[in-house]
């Protein structure tokens, strides 16, 4: 297909993707500009796809007597390992406040409340204070049904079952013009012509093999914004959650997230012989960082001190079966659907890879070094640092899709279209048909390959030895996937090209990863070299950043500022000095 048969739309901004991020792009762009053309595009269905609506935990937030929003700031830049960007940690912490009222107040959703009609704020690990609001175990859902409804009731625009596949470049190369788009319903290429362009893909790390979102997420926005020249940092920095379902080999219920509120509501972690192990590795025990806890399931594991399916398990009878079936109710059925009692027996768990808090660089208004490109949610890097907190997920991408909304409002209106690369278009529609052009090949085979080696040997401990085996067996990957091909017997849902293009990125965003990790030669949070063990430092703390020039990846050092408060210290001492 050459750019001349390319279908064409035009909207004033183009928003990629409808979790937390996206959707409440959207409604404060309308809000903010009622006259602008606002198009959200999602590779499924708004409303039913994206990790924002798997959100079980819930949403940190400072609203208690007792906590503050400065406290909930030194949790996450000590959570982080002082690597957050501490002006994004700032705005996170103040503007959540703002936003759980605004999902309240003015979207409708209805969280947990005490008694006395204050919302009910749970205990999440790494946190000193229990802040974090839910809807039982399902606050997620909560959120994006909410959040739907209202984007359904107002004149913004949708692209369902459109896959976005290449940002477009103006002429210049200065500024962004566009978006490159497969409708999945028939095949056919679309270009998105936009004046602002939000990238709120997610993150998604189902490179390894066991891993907490669906399929179908496979870190698009990323690779995208690689191939775009921009910058993406803290890839190294994978967060594994500590408690995925292990259900068997057989079912993709494996990994499935058993959430957080049980090791905050006094769950135990016990290994195959019955033996509580947590103590011995942090003196918080179950309720120490998700990178601690981690690691101590992965030490259990690599003893041969395992459940038998080669996990641990997690025990809450101690509770009280009748208190643990009122207060995590989905988690109960979702167990009891693969065979486990969680109220009243054990269930096995394992860590699943669950979040990536490395992403594109961008700034507290969310603008990217790309003019016109904004990003928010999990397609962001520098919010987190080396570790992210239990329910400052969700904050994310509300907080900063928020933010985003407003900023486009305000820079959009009195934009023009830009013309766009005609050289970047032809090269990213090249691209997306070369796997249409080939025979085929065992996609599945590859897949698997990829999550072995990514658990291997880039997972929850590495070391130079590991990261330079999975380097090497991610360039034979690549190797084999550009000589693989799908059948065209027609274009129309053909899933076998999207698995294709779904396994493209995820070998593109690992080898960003297994890069990053390779060049920090120490242990932070997430990311734990065992041939570098130590935390090195911390008062000369560096960030990576991973770019791609004409095909090649590099990976750079970049001092992190500490604008609000130093290593050491609390916001307190610091405002004293």
């Amino acid at each position: 297909m050459s750019t001349n048969d390319l279908q064409q739309r035009q909207t004033d901004v183009l928003i990629l993707g409808s979790g937390g991020a996206g959707l409440f792009a959207a409604l404060h762009a309308h809000d903010a500009a009622p006259g602008l053309d606002i198009t959200v595009a999602v590779k499924g269905l708004l409303g039913k796809c994206g990790c924002t609506r798997m959100v079980q935990g819930g949403y940190n937030v400072a609203l208690a007597e007792g906590d503050s929003p400065e406290r909930h700031f030194m949790d996450t830049i000590e959570g982080g390992k002082w690597l957050p960007d501490q002006e994004l940690a700032w705005t996170l912490v103040n503007t959540a406040v703002e936003r759980v009222h605004e999902l309240e107040n003015e979207l409708g959703c209805f969280f947990d409340r005490n008694a006395d009609g204050t919302l009910h704020q749970k205990a999440f690990a790494g946190q000193t204070f229990d802040r974090t609001v839910h809807k039982g175990d399902l606050t997620g859902i909560e959120i994006i049904n909410r959040l739907a409804e209202q984007v359904w009731a107002r004149r913004i625009h949708r692209m369902e079952e459109h896959r976005a596949v290449a940002l477009v470049p103006a002429r210049d190369g200065r500024r962004i013009a566009g978006v490159l788009m497969i409708d999945i319903r028939t095949g056919g290429f679309v270009l998105v012509r936009a004046k602002a362009v939000l990238l709120a893909t997610g993150g998604g790390p189902t490179m390894y093999r066991f891993h907490t979102p669906s399929g179908d997420k496979s870190c698009d926005g990323l690779s995208m914004a690689l191939h775009a020249g921009l910058g993406l940092r803290d890839m190294e920095m994978v967060q594994f959650h500590p408690t995925g379902l292990l259900a068997g080999a057989d079912t993709r219920m494996t990994g499935t997230v058993l959430e957080e509120g049980l090791r905050g509501a006094g769950g135990y972690l016990l290994n195959g012989a019955g033996e509580r192990f947590m103590q011995a590795v942090d003196p918080r025990g179950e309720r120490a960082t998700r990178d601690i806890v981690s690691r101590g399931i992965y030490a259990e594991m690599r003893a041969g001190r395992t459940s038998p399916n080669g996990g641990v398990y997690i025990e809450m009878a101690h509770l009280g079966p009748d208190k643990v079936r009122r207060q995590f109710k989905g988690m109960v059925e979702r167990c009891a659907d693969c065979g486990f009692d969680l109220a009243g027996g054990r269930v096995e768990v394992v860590p699943t890879a669950h979040y990536m808090m490395g992403g594109v660089v961008f700034q507290p208004d969310c603008r990217t070094a790309l003019e016109g490109l904004y990003a928010a949610g999990e397609d962001t890097g520098g919010v987190h640092g080396a570790n992210r907190l239990g329910g400052n997920g969700v904050a994310n991408s509300t907080v900063f899709g928020g933010i985003a909304g407003d900023a486009m409002a305000r820079w959009t209106p009195g934009q023009d279209w830009a013309e766009p690369d005609p050289a970047a278009l032809q090269a990213a529609l090249a691209r997306a048909q070369a796997p249409l052009a080939r025979r085929g090949g065992d996609l599945n085979a590859l897949r698997e390959r990829l999550s072995s080696v990514m658990w291997d040997d880039a997972g929850i401990v590495r070391d130079a030895a590991g990261l330079n085996r999975a380097l090497a067996a991610l360039r034979e990957l690549r190797g084999e996937l550009d000589r693989i091909g799908v059948t065209e017997a027609t274009r129309a849902y053909n899933m076998a090209w999207h698995d294709w293009l779904n396994l493209d990125s995820l070998v593109h965003v690992s080898e960003a990863i297994v890069r990053a990790a390779l060049a920090r030669e120490d242990s932070r949070g997430a990311h734990f070299r065992a041939d570098f063990p130590e935390v090195r430092d911390l008062e000369h703390s560096w960030f990576s950043v991973v770019a791609q020039q004409d095909g090649v990846m590099q990976v750079s050092r970049r001092p992190v500022e500490f604008t609000r408060v130093q290593p050491g210290q609390t916001l307190l001492q610091q405002a004293a000095a």
